[in-house]
């Protein structure tokens, strides 16, 4: 929110209270508190009929900063607050001299001179600032409309680029945007994110750092559009928390904000590989869905899960978890026939309850929806008609949600589509208290976790996969989410791109999106294009709104080029796993921007239309009807995968490519391990290995290679030695065979 008129004025009905001099520190052995006046304070008659601000430092976590800026302490504090797992008090070291105290917890510090104007200063072990909170960064306002707000604001140093706030579709690099963290069903076309997500990723020239605000409601973000050398975070409460977290290296920055808030859950093997749904408003009934899977097999194009939409339940009743008997006479044997031709099955859900449906009344009765102040059910006909919304603030509520879900596991589904969770009111009054605003960005986090916790009791760790629209901050440990509604176009196509990576740099490990776009209906160029760009996604799905997604509909080429990735992506799987279980252990992302691989390169900090598949592997999809594609390519040798050529980087390249081929190059001096069974990815990764050695690495050098089973732990580890000569000697351990080195992935 802007408070400012200019630099000089407020706007019109803002009183601004800025903390100004420290006038006491209370300092004990792992954090301190400082009081600050909003004025300079010259007499004792200055410190009647005037605030004090509250400043606690501490630290949750090695490498973070925690600071909780308070005016009035007294009000009653209703949640719901964000869930911090790797949360440890006491993290700090507290040291005072004199008017210098300062909070040191690994490889951060922060520094208050309590004898000067009020300023923080976060350093780094070397005593090098990283961020700064200045004179008008710690904060109070009121406004004319009586609201209260606490805000916050840290320097933004010469050449600091921002990112991440969740998936957001607006420019990458976040500089002079506004943006608020609120829950919205808005598309991939707005502003508005299905996933808000209220922590920052700061990278310049000599090094990174991360911001998270902790308020799980509206956090109103002025990046460098207010005052344009800070970013401003803003609340409208009597309390605000902020965490700084330490680098020095992007990847740095993400593995502790992920050790915080929850690292991603590891998906099983078999979620990688291709998804095919029914779509949402077409036509389809037990004979549709077997010509879809019989056209598939026909066309030697590998299936791993089916998907059934919304209308597998009876219209207006969506959620009852019934299938239409009309429509779907025998269900499980319809599963059970899926299941022989060695599919898994995922079926669409949201937390909504129509009037219409019988779990509507069974729900009221028990008190398991959403009331009104006046006791009545919150109800409204956008989505379903009279649709009710289950309060999974209430613990029976969540375990009556769970056993409706449990019948359809029971019956061969395998996983579920989590949609919604974005609309949620705040005229309503939640079971256990919450506070309204807070609860509507955080309501997804609780959806989901219900759904994954059934799904890992019933199907046991390493087996729950969701398919989530929506996402709060911790909401990166139930995977995966795609990207919502877009249009079936190349700039759609360059918009899913663009959220997927400023997610990835908001904590997720695992990310997709609609192939082919989910409004309309794309043309040939497009959606073969976007074959390509799906297959190379961390999970892969074929879905749209009013038409099929079925390759074939799309003509003969989209048929080989569906065929070829996805039969790519299933050799890829001993790496593409591998990258996997990094995420799900470290909480660097499978899909990355170039930024985290290549922090000191200049032009990758800015890089949108480009990513990496892992560590060793760089996508450059193609966002042109004529194959026109324009890439970089960092310092070193890369390898084209598909044909072995070698490009000497750094460089810009400009080329026109067919739709059997787009850029995709493997890092200088990478090794990839590169699976024979191309029928489905959780298959045999070890028999007839192969070892894709790059060129690049260094003389008389060795790279590891482990090769993961399908629980994430390592199943082999070869080691690639190269001589001064660049010849590859590659050692097996005991037991197994000695992989073969290729030149390309062909």
């Amino acid at each position: 929110m802007k408070f400012t008129d200019g630099f000089w004025l407020m706007r019109d009905g803002v009183e601004a209270s800025y903390a100004t001099e420290v006038r006491d520190v209370r300092a004990g052995d792992d954090r301190f508190t400082a009081f600050a006046a909003v004025k300079r304070v010259e007499r004792r008659g200055d410190t009647l009929n005037a605030p004090l601000l509250t400043v606690d430092c501490f630290s949750p976590a090695e490498g973070v900063i925690g600071v909780t800026v308070t005016h009035l302490a007294g009000r009653r504090h209703r949640g719901p607050d964000f869930a911090l797992p790797g949360a440890d008090t006491g993290a700090g070291q507290v040291r005072r001299d004199g008017d210098i105290v300062e909070l040191t917890s690994g490889a951060l510090g922060v520094r208050l001179d309590a004898g000067a104007p009020w300023t923080l200063s976060f350093r780094d072990p070397g005593g090098r600032e990283v961020a700064s909170v200045g004179r008008k960064g710690t904060a109070f306002l009121t406004t004319g409309d009586g609201a209260h707000h606490m805000a916050g604001q840290l320097s933004l140093g010469v050449g600091e680029q921002v990112y991440g706030l969740g998936e957001r579709f607006t420019p990458f690099v976040k500089n002079g945007q506004v943006v608020d963290m609120w829950q919205a069903d808005g598309g991939t076309s707005s502003e508005q994110a299905y996933k808000n997500i209220p922590f920052s990723l700061h990278v310049s020239p000599t090094g990174a750092y991360g911001v998270f605000v902790d308020h799980p409601g509206k956090v109103g973000y002025e990046i460098g559009s207010e005052s344009v050398g800070q970013m401003q975070f803003s609340v409208e409460d009597q309390t605000l928390t902020y965490y700084v977290v330490a680098g020095p290296e992007p990847k740095d920055v993400l593995r502790r904000y992920t050790a915080l808030t929850g690292r991603p859950a590891l998906p099983p093997a078999w979620s990688f590989g291709l998804w095919l749904t029914t779509s949402f408003t077409t036509q389809y009934d037990e004979a549709t869905v077997t010509k879809f899977v019989d056209g598939m097999a026909e066309r030697d194009i590998p299936l791993s899960v089916f998907h059934f939409d919304c209308f597998w339940m009876r219209e207006y009743q969506w959620s009852d978890f019934a299938w239409d008997p009309d429509v779907f006479p025998d269900p499980e044997g319809m599963l059970a026939r899926l299941k022989e031709r060695g599919l898994r099955i995922s079926v669409w859900i949201n937390p909504y309850i129509a009037q219409k449906s019988a779990l509507f009344d069974e729900a009221a009765e028990l008190g398991y929806l959403v009331r009104t102040a006046g006791g009545d059910i919150w109800q409204w006909d956008l989505w379903q008609a009279g649709m009710g919304l289950v309060d999974f603030t209430n613990p029976d509520a969540c375990a009556w949600f769970q056993a409706k879900l449990k019948v359809l596991l029971d019956q061969g589904v395998d996983c579920f589509k989590t949609d919604f969770g974005e609309r949620i009111p705040t005229d309503v009054v939640w079971h256990d208290g919450s506070d309204p605003e807070r609860m509507h960005n955080y309501y997804t986090h609780l959806y989901n976790k219900v759904v994954f916790d059934l799904l890992e009791k019933e199907r046991g760790s390493g087996e729950a996969v969701l398919f989530a629209r929506s996402a709060a901050a911790g909401g990166q440990q139930f995977p995966v989410h795609w990207g919502g509604d877009c249009w079936s176009s190349f700039g759609a196509m360059a918009e899913s791109l663009r959220g997927g990576l400023s997610l990835s740099l908001s904590g997720f490990g695992f990310w997709s999106h609609d192939i082919g776009g989910f409004e309309g209906t794309p043309d040939p160029a497009v959606f073969k294009r976007w074959l390509q760009f799906g297959l190379l996604s961390s999970h892969s799905r074929l879905h749209g709104s009013s038409s099929y997604r079925v390759p074939w509909e799309f003509g003969d080429e989209a048929v080989d080029v569906a065929r070829q990735f996805t039969k790519l992506k299933h050799r890829l799987m001993p790496y593409l796993y591998g990258a996997a279980v990094e995420a799900h252990r470290t909480g660097v992302p499978l899909m990355r921007p170039m930024l985290l691989d290549f922090p000191g390169d200049p032009t990758a900090r800015t890089l949108d239309r480009q990513y990496m598949l892992g560590p060793d592997l760089l996508v450059a999809p193609v966002f042109s009807a004529d194959g026109d594609v324009e890439y970089y390519l960092p310092e070193g040798t890369w390898t084209h995968l598909l044909t072995g050529e070698q490009v000497q980087g750094p460089v810009w390249r400009s080329e026109r490519h067919g739709f059997d081929s787009l850029p995709l190059y493997v890092r200088p001096g990478a090794v990839l391990p590169l699976g024979a069974d191309t029928s489905r990815p959780d298959g045999d990764w070890l028999t007839d290995l192969s070892l894709l050695v790059a060129p690049g690495g260094a003389e008389n050098g060795t790279v590891t290679v482990s090769v993961p089973d399908h629980q994430g732990r390592a199943a082999a580890t070869f080691e690639v030695v190269r001589d001064a000569a660049g010849a590859v000697r590659v050692t097996a351990p005991q037991g197994r065979d000695v992989p073969k080195v290729v030149r390309s992935a062909r």
